[in-house]
């Protein structure tokens, strides 16, 4: 027997807010019963886990030990800007000058999150 990931749950200061952050992301629907106000917010993917904001009394204060990696569907470096435009934070640039690496960025409660490369950037070897 095994065990299925069900969902990624991110404690916030507010779940339904930081939840609409991340339905921009990742172009997702929040569940239709989450609203403003709600204590508990689901973003349902495509495939894979449902991201789950629960909202919880303690701000964040350390660096993630677990966080989303993202590979967007256009380039990278216009993934990161309009990643930006949403409200995330630019946190670490580890893009290198062949065009492999990542940007680090944080939702607007500051949980890191990577973007990496496109599959068409891989392909083209280039960033």
């Amino acid at each position: 027997m095994v065990s299925v990931v069900q969902n990624v749950a991110i404690d916030c200061a507010d779940a339904y807010e930081l939840a609409r952050f991340w339905s921009g992301v990742t172009g997702r629907p929040l569940h239709p019963d989450d609203g403003p106000g709600s204590r508990e917010t689901q973003v349902l993917l495509a495939d894979g886990p449902v991201l789950y904001f629960n909202q919880v009394p303690e701000p964040k204060t350390v660096k993630n030990r677990l966080h989303l990696c993202l590979r967007p569907e256009t380039s990278r470096d216009q993934e990161v800007e309009r990643l930006l435009g949403l409200g995330a934070a630019f946190v670490a640039d580890h893009r290198n000058p062949d065009g492999t690496g990542w940007a680090v960025l944080a939702d607007p409660e500051g949980n890191e999150f990577c973007v990496l490369r496109s599959d068409s950037d891989r392909a083209a070897g280039s960033s």
